[in-house]
């Protein structure tokens, strides 16, 4: 799934204006006692090694409060940048520099530690075939920004919301009466071209969901024996994803499980910042 340009535009808009109104709330106190139009050069710089992610964001917040401000990109979001490098020059007027600095910093240090981690992992599965996924444990407010950084990474997105696609658990299942039940009612009900997709706890359940016409099921908490065995049991007639306490250690072994997908939680939920400064520089 990707977004479409609009929604990226609209996301980087209103993430930096709620972030500013957040932040600046009536004013910047400690920056009025900079003059007014005194002119300052800065530097973006990188602590960490990592994957660059957020730079619209970046560039957004400064030219909401300084529309003249220049800002002068070494990188791209999806390039590798290198702990002790410099990845762009900012120059504008020193007072809303100083405004912008912490909501500029904080867009783009955590959607790169989003699209760092993402990499991490795509590179963990590489040659088995499966896709890394990411999914809906995003930091409220910001997901489309989070899921823009997981594709920046190089991973996947699953549904966007709960507008986009139909995911059936084991709650909708109980509710609905059944495996078979729930998957035949969405056949039914969902249009054509939406993702359905069933989560099953036990190979019953795997069986029941194929036979019901599922094409993409979810494996949640199998073990790696009982995964091999899923696909060995699907035989093609669904794609499968595996889903549940994957992390770096595991990945790899549930890659070569056959699985055509993973999903990973804390690509998104459990989010380690890349280390960036901004360092002001004599003008």
């Amino acid at each position: 799934m990707s977004d479409p340009r609009h929604l990226l535009e609209e996301a980087v808009t209103l993430d930096v204006t709620r972030a500013l109104a957040e932040d600046v709330g009536a004013g910047d106190l400690t920056a009025r006692l900079v003059p007014e139009d005194r002119p300052a050069r800065a530097r973006l710089l990188t602590r960490q090694s990592g994957v660059l992610c957020g730079t619209e964001w970046f560039t957004r917040t400064f030219e909401e409060l300084d529309p003249d401000c220049e800002i002068f990109w070494h990188h791209q979001d999806g390039e590798a940048i290198v702990a002790g490098s410099s990845v762009c020059e900012i120059e504008g007027r020193a007072r809303p520099m100083l405004t912008a600095e912490r909501t500029a910093m904080n867009f783009v240090q955590l959607l790169s530690g989003v699209a760092t981690k993402a990499r991490i992992f795509v590179n963990a599965v590489e040659g088995t075939g499966a896709r890394i996924y990411d999914t809906r444990k995003t930091l409220p407010g910001l997901r489309v920004a989070q899921k823009y950084a997981v594709r920046v990474g190089g991973a996947e997105n699953h549904r966007m919301g709960l507008f986009d696609g139909v995911l059936i658990k084991e709650n909708h299942i109980l509710a609905a009466g059944g495996v078979r039940k729930a998957v035949e009612g969405a056949l039914r009900d969902v249009p054509q071209g939406t993702m359905l997709q069933v989560e099953v706890e036990t190979l019953e359940q795997l069986h029941e969901a194929i036979q019901s016409g599922a094409k993409l099921i979810l494996l949640d908490n199998f073990d790696l024996a009982r995964m091999r065995e899923a696909v060995q049991a699907t035989g093609g007639r669904a794609e499968l994803e595996a889903s549940g306490g994957v992390n770096l250690r595991s990945v790899r072994a549930i890659a070569e499980t056959g699985v055509h997908r993973i999903s990973v939680g804390s690509l998104t939920k459990d989010v380690e910042a890349l280390d960036l400064s901004l360092r002001f520089l004599h003008h």
